[in-house]
């Protein structure tokens, strides 16, 4: 289920997934008044260092979704989260374009919704 609405990246040989809960959703908004604005944020970031600390704590936001998750089903042996300063010291700005793109997927896939046409609307009048 949560390769579904994840995407995976690597930290320091290891492997995360980045997960789009509600709760990152709200601490997205809180920070950057919502999704929408999450973009222009970073984009338009003042200088280089302060785009790659954006980047740093949206990577290990999303990633400790998913150690969340894993640590609500498995609490006799939970993971430890992720910290910004083990992101940062783990990586590469290199990296930095891989998880932009992680980022966008993991976005996209806890954001899509799937919807399906019904065979005889409900307004439609059958004659």
């Amino acid at each position: 289920m949560i390769d579904e609405r994840s995407a995976k990246i690597t930290i320091g040989g290891e492997e995360y997934e980045l997960v789009l809960s509600t709760r990152a959703t709200k601490e997205i908004a809180s920070r950057y008044g919502g999704l929408e604005n999450l973009g222009d944020k970073l984009m338009k970031s003042e200088n280089f260092e302060m785009a790659i600390a954006e980047i740093v704590w949206l990577v290990t936001l999303l990633a400790n979704q998913s150690i969340l998750i894993f640590n609500l089903k498995n609490k006799e042996s939970p993971k430890p989260l992720l910290t910004e300063e083990e992101v940062e010291i783990l990586t590469t700005p290199f990296e930095f374009a891989e998880y932009k793109t992680a980022i966008t997927e993991a976005l996209y896939k806890g954001t899509k919704r799937n919807i399906e046409s019904e065979n005889e609307p409900k307004n439609a009048v059958v004659e």
